[in-house]
Parts: structure tokens; C-alpha cells; sequence
């Protein structure tokens, strides 16, 4: 059969099924719609819908990419979102190309340790084979069960598809569970329990971001089936950003508007995550990525890192205060509200630091929150302004030895600390032309001599000039401050960046 005129009653279904085959093998034939074009003079035919079902799954196979392994009976809800059914034939049909819907997300997970493992298992291709087979497989099915569609990208990264925000926590939460062995989702109906070869593989961490449920951010499906567009891109950065803040564990990011997504669906039924409070959302405020800004939370599962409840309230506080610009006060003061908060509720831990701090040589709980006490101090009262900058770098130090202290406090008190160093040397340059002027009156005796002499001698005369500094003989020092942050209030807009700038 070369041409379908040549169809008859008495031809079999699998000559019009070759003859169909090599059209779209051929590529003259790439969509549904275009099928049924080609086929309309015989579809009166009831024995050639068969055909038209066999050429539709060919032409998913060859087309689709992403998502060729969907199915109407598989994935109901990414089906009714992403194809434009057929009337006549309602298991069929075209597959968008550009999607912009509000039931859309994408999460982009990445395998921490996948390419040390396979460094380590070169002369183990078994080993290798066995996590290859379980990422195309394994990782396949669980989505699946999570009634969402995943697919392998580039060795150790994993995308995934999903028309709720509730199948897209859940399923990269069961990807979390089956490759660190854990069990958060807890759910009967998802698989997440390794079995066979599979168990003989070591605990992997993933880091996850997940995007969707606006429509102003659309997904674009290209020719050959691949995924592209903002809403790709955005999961992309949100999983570098849950990598910066835990290298070594795992760690899930969401934009807001997924979790104000997941809010709803779980307020009409809830979901098995839900219903037995398997995680908690905390906001972690606006991240810039590539000149957008992007409201995030993340997804806390981990029980050993629920204590995050606790200072979230002083954390949106902090927010505030940043959004705010009020960098004179509030900004300072709730940044160590944060710190002291973080410090009495997290694990039990001890430091030492590198150097005593304020005479304090072994860092605990308390000792973190009586050092923000000294700081508040030096900020508010003493308006010793140097010292209580310089205390954010030390604060900085003594965080990065607490084991599991939160990278985004860290992140936070970074950025905090530049800004207001840019305004130390002209603060210090003004609080100099004073201590100049009324040097006669700060020092006296000895002391002046002792002065005009360490002009000769850099170390003694800096020295000198710190307690000159700090000398009630200078007015107005909170004045001057605050004059200054007022004058570079454009210089003082905090941005947390994740990836290139």
C-alpha cells in the first residue's frame, strides 16, 4: 500500500499501520490533528481507529520528548492541563507548545555526590549501571505515582512536571525518601522503598527547587519535546540556591506562590503530607535572581530542623525591617533578635573560637545570646557604632563553626555587615575632624602629651585615636549616623543573590 487510496476492505490493520508508520516516521506526519487530516477519507472505517491510536502513541513517542510518557489514564491531571483533547477520539490529541496556566509547576532536583560516586566506581560498571537504571526508572515511577512526569537531565539532574503544587512537593519529597532512605511522605501508594540492586546503593542528598502556578511565567515545549522558558529557568536557580544554603544535605526551595498554591489545595482536601504535618513552610524572604526578584520559602521536613518555627516570626521582622530601609535602628537590633532567637532554640552546640571574644573563649547557646546583648549594647546605648559592625564579622566567624546553624542567617548577616561598613570610613573621618578639634578637651596632662607623641608612632597613635573616638567628649555621634545611612539610603538596599549576578 503506497498510497491510501489504494485503502480497501479487505486491507489488513497492519498494512495501513506500516503505511501510517512511514509517514510519521518520515516526519510528514508530527501531530494528531494532522493525522486525522491525513486519515479523514477512510476514518468512516470503524477498523481504522486502532491504527489512529497506534500512529497517535508513534507519533507521542517521536514528538512529545518531556512528555512522551504521558497517558489520559496515567497523568489525568497533567493531561488535562498540557493536551488539547480530540473530540472524536478522547484518549488523543495535540500536545501544547506554549503553556502559560496557573496549574503548572516544575521542580528541577539535583543528586548531591553523583559525581564523586561515579569517580569511585569506575571499575564498578554494575554500580554504575544500577543508579542509571534507577534514576530512568525508579525516579519514573515514583513521579508517576506522585501523578507527575519526570525525566533525567545532564548525568545528576532531574526535572520534574506537575499540575498541582501539592504533586510537585510530593513528588520531589519521594524522590528525597527513596534516594537519603527516609521516610517524610510516608504514603502507601508511592514507592519509596529501594528494593532489589537498588539497596545496595548509598545514601544520596538532593537539593530541589520548584516553580509555577503563575500565569505570567510560561513553559515553552519546543519542537523536539524539550522544556524551555522562564518557569524552567526559575526551579533551575531555586535548586542552586537550596544547594548554596546546604551543600551537603538536602534542602527543598519554593516560590511564595507555591506554597499559597499548596495552601489552598489543602484547604479543600488535604493531602497525606498535610495530614500528618510532614512539613512546614518558612519564608526566606526575596532572593534576586539575574535582576528578578522572587519570593521564596522553603520546605522544612527534616523534625531535627522544625526549631525553624520558632524564629520565623523574627525573621519576617527582620524583612520588614530591610524593605523598610530602617537601617538606623530596627534593622540592627532585629538582626540580633534573629541570632539571640536562633541561638536558644536550635540544638545544643560549643565553639571555640579562634581568638577570645569579648573575653568569651567557648561559644554555647547562652554565650551567643549574651554576645548579641553586648552588641545591642555597643549599637544602642554605648553608640559605639565601629564596635558593633565589627561584632557582625565576629558573629559571622562563631556561626560558621556552629554545626547546622542556618546558611541564611549567615547570608543575611554578610550583607547587613557590608552595608553598614560603607559607612564607617566617612563616619570615622567626621568623628576624627571633632576628636581633632576638641582633643584638648578629651585628653588632658600626660595623656594629651602621650597623644601628640603617638602621632610618631601609627600603632600608638591609632590606638589613641579608638579611645578619642569613643570619648563623651564628642556630641552627637548617633546624629551623625544616622545622617549618614539617610545620605546613602540608595546605597543601602539589601539583595540576597543566588547565582550569577
Amino acid at each position: 500500500m503506497r498510497e491510501l487510496n489504494e485503502y480497501t476492505e479487505s486491507t489488513s490493520e497492519y498494512e495501513l499501520f506500516s503505511h501510517i508508520y512511514d509517514r510519521i516516521l518520515g516526519k510528514e506526519i508530527t501531530t494528531f490533528s494532522a493525522l486525522k487530516e491525513y486519515m479523514a477519507p477512510i476514518l468512516k472505517d470503524k477498523r481504522t481507529h486502532p491504527v489512529v491510536m497506534r500512529g497517535f502513541e508513534l507519533i507521542k513517542c517521536l514528538n512529545w520528548g518531556f512528555f512522551s510518557g504521558i497517558s489520559k489514564e496515567t497523568h489525568r491531571k497533567i493531561w488535562r492541563e498540557l493536551v488539547i483533547p480530540d473530540q472524536h477520539f478522547p484518549d488523543a490529541g495535540n500536545l501544547k507548545r506554549t503553556i502559560s496556566i496557573s496549574n503548572l509547576y516544575v521542580a528541577m532536583l539535583d543528586i548531591h555526590g553523583y559525581t564523586k560516586f561515579c569517580q569511585d566506581s569506575r571499575k564498578n560498571l554494575s554500580m554504575l549501571h544500577t543508579l542509571d537504571k534507577t534514576i530512568n526508572n525508579e525516579i519514573r515511577k515514583i513521579s508517576t505515582q506522585c501523578s507527575a512526569v519526570s525525566q533525567r537531565e545532564r548525568g545528576d539532574e532531574i526535572v520534574l512536571v506537575s499540575a498541582s503544587a501539592t504533586d510537585a512537593i510530593t513528588a520531589a519529597l519521594s524522590i528525597i525518601d527513596y534516594f537519603a532512605m527516609t521516610n517524610v511522605v510516608n504514603d502507601p501508594a508511592i514507592s519509596t522503598q529501594r528494593t532489589g540492586d537498588a539497596e545496595i546503593l548509598p545514601v544520596f542528598k538532593i537539593s530541589a527547587g520548584i516553580a509555577g502556578g503563575n500565569t505570567s511565567i510560561p513553559l515553552i515545549v519546543t519542537e523536539a519535546g524539550n522544556l524551555s522558558g522562564f518557569l524552567l529557568n526559575t526551579a533551575a536557580r531555586l535548586q542552586a540556591r537550596a544547594n548554596e544554603l546546604s551543600p551537603k544535605e538536602s534542602r527543598v526551595m519554593i516560590t511564595k506562590q507555591v506554597y499559597i498554591n499548596y495552601a489552598k489545595e489543602n484547604s479543600v482536601t488535604k493531602s497525606p503530607i498535610c495530614r500528618s504535618n510532614a512539613v512546614y513552610f518558612f519564608d526566606t524572604g526575596l532572593i534576586e535572581f539575574k535582576g528578578v526578584m522572587l519570593p521564596t520559602c522553603e520546605v522544612v521536613f527534616k523534625k531535627e530542623e522544625r526549631y525553624k518555627e520558632k524564629f520565623s516570626e523574627e525573621m519576617n521582622k527582620l524583612y520588614t525591617s530591610i524593605r523598610e530601609s530602617l537601617w538606623e535602628q530596627k534593622v540592627y537590633l532585629d538582626l540580633m533578635d534573629v541570632i539571640a532567637k536562633t541561638a536558644a532554640v536550635m540544638p545544643q552546640f560549643k565553639v571555640v573560637p579562634k581568638k577570645p571574644i569579648n573575653g568569651i573563649a567557648l561559644f554555647t547557646n547562652d554565650s551567643v545570646m549574651q554576645l548579641c546583648r553586648i552588641a545591642i549594647k555597643a549599637y544602642l546605648q554605648d553608640e559605639d557604632y565601629p564596635y558593633a559592625v565589627e561584632l557582625l564579622r565576629e558573629f559571622i566567624a562563631i556561626m560558621e563553626e556552629i554545626p547546622g546553624f542556618d546558611r541564611l542567617i549567615l547570608d543575611y548577616t554578610g550583607g547587613i555587615a557590608e552595608k553598614y561598613e560603607m559607612l564607617l570610613k566617612n563616619y570615622e573621618a567626621a568623628i576624627d575632624k571633632q576628636v581633632d578639634e576638641k582633643i584638648t578637651t578629651i585628653f588632658t596632662g600626660n595623656h594629651l602629651k602621650t597623644y601628640y607623641a603617638a602621632k610618631n608612632g601609627v600603632a600608638i597613635y591609632e590606638k589613641m585615636r579608638t579611645i578619642a573616638r569613643k570619648s563623651p567628649g564628642i556630641a552627637k555621634k548617633k546624629v551623625l549616623w544616622y545622617t549618614l545611612i539617610k545620605q546613602n539610603k540608595d546605597r543601602m538596599t539589601l539583595t540576597i543573590y543566588s547565582g550569577k549576578k
